[in-house]
């Protein structure tokens, strides 16, 4: 294989052996071709500065996510930089946590025509709630959001373990479709929900915060970068 050096400067290499080759190298590849201009780095940074106020001044946060905060026994949990949040409060005996990531606000699967025409397409969030015992043992229920009034989430799968190292497994059974399942079992489960605070309003949180997550940690990004340009 070629030395780095030599392959970038795309120049045809003679066939030389030990110190000649050690010695070709700076002929070969002059310095400005080996380094990145500085004004190119600070060309970069004025433009993520320009993104960055253009950002900070399209940002504003929804309704949604003050009002449930304030009014919510969950208590929310996140860290900077990572793309992962939850909410957690301890119920009876049982530790009740809601997960979920932050979403892209652009669908690149979105018909542009009909995204032309004013109709703004609902994108659901995918999140997971699990009750678990001070054991280990527990059930988790995958969710996504919907649309509606009355009832804002499905339940996919009904995931039940017995050791947290059988629910952190990847090959260990998903449970089954949540539709599957006898209706009555369907109703208690989901009145089950409900009393542990699963509701439109916690629905309506996760959906506005995995969108402003998103862009906090955008801005973020911005930011990062543009002070590795700056030095």
């Amino acid at each position: 294989m070629l030395p780095r050096v030599l392959r970038a400067c795309g120049t045809a290499v003679p066939k030389v052996t030990g110190f000649k080759q050690q010695a070709l190298r700076p002929l070969l590849c002059p310095v400005q071709q080996r380094c990145f201009s500085l004004s190119s780095a600070a060309k970069v940074a004025k433009d993520l500065q320009a993104e960055i106020g253009h950002e900070e001044e399209q940002y504003q946060q929804a309704k949604e996510i003050k009002k449930f905060l304030e009014s919510s026994n969950f208590k929310f949990v996140e860290t900077e930089g990572d793309v992962n949040m939850h909410l957690e409060r301890e119920v009876g005996d049982k530790l009740v946590k809601v997960e979920w990531q932050l979403t892209s606000p652009f669908d690149p699967t979105a018909d542009v025509e009909g995204d032309q025409e004013g109709g703004e397409e609902y994108e659901a969030t995918d999140f997971c709630i699990t009750l678990e015992s001070k054991s280990g043992a527990g059930v988790s229920f995958y969710c996504s959001t919907q649309t509606g009034e009355d009832h804002r989430y499905v339940i996919g799968n009904v995931k039940s373990f017995a050791t947290v190292e059988e629910k952190e497994s990847v090959s260990s059974y998903n449970g089954p479709e949540f539709e599957d399942i006898d209706e009555k079992l369907q109703g208690s489960f989901d009145e089950l929900l409900a009393e542990v605070g699963v509701n439109a309003e916690l629905c309506d949180f996760i959906d506005a915060m995995a969108l402003d997550k998103e862009q906090r940690e955008y801005l973020r990004w911005l930011r990062n970068v543009k002070d590795i340009m700056e030095k």
